[in-house]
């Protein structure tokens, strides 16, 4: 069999569409409303520069992704292979607007200077992911699952979780319903009449309720539609060269994002297998992290990824043109500048259910994958990104008052019960640290003291050089911390020289059960 006979669209491509389709336009509309909400940057740079830069890397990587496809269906001899969804990651979406661009934005009040942080970040989260290819698989083999998916169910909970229920709840009445479709479609076995996509019914019934209910203006609509204009995507390399110029605060974050991006693929990458579709690793990855470095020398500061639900996308009939059409159509969208005037057209909290359910899932994920044993390590890891999350809510609150931590004063905050400096030595590099934390305590667990000392000595070397619990990175940036680490690692070193026997593993623990489907960076369909 060759490419050519391998047809470009069949029936269960449209299902796959429109259910992919959606769950991208909604995600993009997300960041979007981000961009101009959260960061406060002017509508021409997210509309005439993000969005087309953005468009170039998701129609590259989803007809990069198609290709793979028929290739394997040339070579393996079959009509049925699917290709892998390809999108903007939510996780990263949100990590890069609240954790990279807001802290950043709120200090200097530039939204300029927020993005080129933003930028450089996208790029370095690239550059891990293409070096992943290549050693990703023994950082997979090394690192325990609930400290990977634990520090994931960290940002879940807070980043991606928190902003979207509050804005629910000011809403209750538009999001409520939409909540509950996506639930019962998604979560069940119910489907809608005519296998009606769940994600684009749940949308049009808020945006009903909401233009029903006065939410929503028809000057904005009218206003939205004046500014559309086509802009095609150019290079942006002052902005990224003038980001990575101060890069070392980004590196707490984007090495154990790129270490999570690498690792999520590898594990969806084997989902797809196991649905029959067995795809080279390396491709696969070397794909992903040039998306994110095109994309950052364009401007955009949104890294793409493969998404979970491949399974489910093939159990809807998706074949190898979903996926090239979906990554076309968005790019249109985003060069034509229409996503202003659909997000005029859709109100915000019929979006944002989506995102909580995602929250809800990438959280669940950490505790069906990994052992039951292992769930105290899931809960560490978690931690640090719960106290980051907890100061930069009051950092935010104090700052809205007109004031600091520093200047209310310390010792007044402990005395209201608040221990804000610890609160923050403990959130500082969440995301590795919270990966550390978790991998002590799996290996604590599993009575494997040599492996936990590692890791400790990790901690040690890594407050000392501000990668984690410091504000910034220098040479002996938190030596109590460190010294703490140490002495972790030597009574761990302690307990290995009595050379106890590891755990056994529980009968949870087999490798096909530690692949359970969660959302990477979009919502995705029950697998058939």
């Amino acid at each position: 069999m060759t490419t050519t006979s391998t047809p470009y669209w069949v029936r269960g491509d449209t299902n796959a569409f429109f259910g992919f389709g959606v769950n991208v336009l909604v995600n993009v509309l997300t960041l979007t409303a981000l961009c101009i909400g959260v960061i406060r940057m002017p509508a021409s740079d997210v509309f005439g520069v993000i969005l087309p830069a953005l468009g170039i890397a998701l129609v590259a990587g989803n007809v990069y992704y198609t290709f793979l496809a028929r290739r394997l269906a040339a070579r393996e001899g079959r009509s049925d292979v699917t290709a892998l969804p390809y999108g903007p990651s939510v996780p990263h979406m949100f990590i890069v607007i609240f954790v990279i661009m807001l802290p950043i934005y709120l200090s200097t009040g530039n939204p300029v200077q927020a993005w080129t942080a933003g930028i450089a970040w996208a790029f370095i989260i690239g550059v891990i992911v293409l070096i992943g290819a290549f050693v990703g698989p023994y950082i997979r083999k090394y690192t325990p699952r609930a400290a990977l998916l634990g520090t994931l169910a960290g940002i879940s909970i807070t980043f991606i979780s928190m902003n979207p229920a509050a804005t629910m709840w000011n809403y209750a009445w538009i999001a409520l319903p939409v909540f509950a479709l996506l639930l019962i479609g998604l979560l069940t076995d119910i489907k809608l009449p005519w296998n009606f996509p769940i994600g684009l019914a749940a949308l049009l019934v808020g945006t009903a309720i909401g233009w029903a209910g006065g939410a929503m203006s028809v000057p904005d609509v009218t206003a939205a539609a004046r500014d559309i204009a086509f802009a095609f995507p150019h290079l942006k390399l002052d902005l990224l060269v003038d980001g990575l110029g101060d890069m070392a605060p980004l590196l707490a974050t984007a090495i154990p994002l790129g270490v999570y991006n690498f690792t999520e693929a590898m594990t969806n990458v084997e989902s797809a297998a196991t649905a029959g579709d067995r795809y080279n690793l390396r491709s696969v990855l070397l794909a992903d992290g040039a998306g994110a470095v095109i994309g950052s020398c364009l401007g955009s500061p949104f890294p793409p990824a493969v998404y979970v639900g491949h399974p489910g996308w093939k159990g809807a009939g998706g074949r190898t043109g979903y996926s090239m059409a979906t990554g076309i159509v968005i790019a249109l969208l985003c060069f034509f500048g229409l996503f202003g005037l659909l997000g005029a057209i859709f109100p915000t909290p019929a979006i944002v259910p989506i995102l909580l359910y995602i929250g809800l899932l990438i959280g669940a994920q950490a505790f069906q994958a990994t052992p039951r044993a292992h769930a105290a390590a899931v809960v560490a890891a978690l931690i640090p990104n719960i106290a980051q999350w907890a100061t930069g809510q009051m950092d935010n609150a104090l700052a809205a008052a007109g004031t600091t931590a520093s200047e209310v004063g310390i010792g007044a905050l402990a005395g209201a019960g608040v221990v804000y400096d610890g609160l923050k030595t403990l959130g500082e590099g969440a995301i590795l640290a919270g990966l550390v934390l978790g991998a002590i305590v799996a290996f604590i667990i599993d009575k494997r003291f040599w492996h936990a000392a590692v890791f400790a000595g990790s901690g040690a070397v890594l407050s000392f050089i501000g990668l984690i619990h410091a504000e910034k990175v220098q040479w002996n940036a938190d030596g109590q911390v460190s010294l703490g680490y140490l002495f972790l690692a030597a009574v761990c070193v302690l307990f290995a020289l009595s050379k106890p026997a590891p755990r056994e593993p529980g009968g949870d623990e087999l490798e096909g059960n530690l692949f359970t489907e969660a959302p990477e960076g979009g919502v995705p369909v029950k697998a058939a």
